[in-house]
């Protein structure tokens, strides 16, 4: 099809650990599809990493090399995975696809992580991500190269306040920033100031993404879900609901003013040609991920991170196959009965 008429959209992008393998099968459908164009990326957390590799991948050889690089990335995340002591037994294999209850390793670290800072259990501050993604991101080509439009966002640890990095920003360490879990890494710096994980503020921020206009279509791949089958009753599963609930509070706040904004549009009290109007999809795995505890969120093994990348795709296609009509036309997601 020819690039004039790929219909244009905006990919908003949850972070979640190593569910963002998730992500990683969404978005190898997505680029697939030569009636798309992505116009623009929002991204925290892992979703800061998947944005930033396709963003470059966009620019250094179109669709087919960001998702090489995408493959790139989440082959290496295997791989070095491999070599840690926290891996799932047999018995987890056997009653989930990426919990890690029966790991002794998984109890010891959850325990320390409770127990001690990162700045005590890794005074050296290693990060096997952050060289991963400088290998496959070429940062200084993706600060100078045109569109697609690209945001991470990070929390200010001293202020509170989400810090915006734009393209013309871009680095390793403002990623990593966005994906600085308070618990496992310490905090980033970046020009003086430093960082925890941008979840915290906006998961992702939506606004970014509307403010500089284009296309209406906002595809939100999330990964926190927002309801969950019943009410969590271990210390693990109180304190992962309890963050899952404070990672989507922003995001439903916008999703409300969104709605609010529509209806304004729609009853004329706000003009049409100074407002723009959103149309809001989302591609999602609620209940299987919902199924999923903590400790899978740390578990980078090969054959779970592939597991979430076929489901990724799969959730893409259907995507595609239900809604594609409605890109370019109006919402495919219902914004009350799915956020309000």
């Amino acid at each position: 099809m020819p690039r004039r008429n790929r219909k244009p959209i905006k990919l908003a992008l949850q972070g979640g650990g190593s569910h963002g393998a998730f992500t990683w099968g969404v978005l190898d459908r997505l680029l697939a599809d030569d009636r798309l164009q992505v116009e623009a990326l929002v991204g925290t957390s892992a979703g800061a990493m998947n944005a930033a590799i396709v963003a470059d991948g966009l620019n250094a050889g179109g669709p087919e090399e960001a998702r090489r690089m995408l493959d790139a990335f989440w082959e290496g995340v295997g791989a070095s995975f491999a070599f840690s002591p926290v891996q799932p037994t047999p018995f987890d294999l056997w009653f989930s696809p990426g919990n890690m209850d029966f790991s002794p390793a998984w109890r010891v670290a959850d325990v320390l992580m409770r127990q001690f800072s990162p700045y005590e259990l890794n005074p050296g501050n290693r990060n096997g991500l952050h060289e991963l993604i400088e290998q496959v991101v070429d940062f200084e080509r993706l600060r100078r190269a045109p569109g697609p439009a690209l945001f991470v966002c990070a929390t200010n640890v001293l202020t509170g306040r989400l810090r915006v990095f734009e393209r013309a920003e871009m680095s390793a360490d403002a990623v990593m920033a966005s994906a600085c879990v308070p618990l496992l890494f310490q905090a980033v710096e970046v020009e003086g100031q430093h960082y925890w994980d941008g979840g915290y503020c906006g998961n992702p921020p939506i606004f970014p993404l509307i403010y500089m206009g284009g296309a209406p279509d906002i595809v939100i791949v999330q990964l926190n879900p927002i309801n969950i089958p019943e009410v969590p009753r271990d210390i693990r599963a109180i304190v992962d609901r309890m963050n899952t609930l404070a990672f989507n509070s922003s995001l439903m706040r916008e999703m409300r003013m969104i709605r609010f904004v529509t209806d304004l549009i729609d009853q004329g009290q706000l003009p049409k040609d100074r407002h723009l109007r959103c149309f809001i999809h989302t591609v999602d795995a609620e209940a299987e991920l919902a199924a999923l505890n903590a400790s899978s969120k740390m578990n980078a093994s090969q054959g779970f991170l592939h597991h979430l990348r076929a489901l990724g795709v799969a959730r893409a296609e259907a995507f595609l196959t239900e809604h594609f009509d409605a890109i370019g036309e109006r919402s495919s997601t219902d914004i009350v009965a799915k956020f309000l």
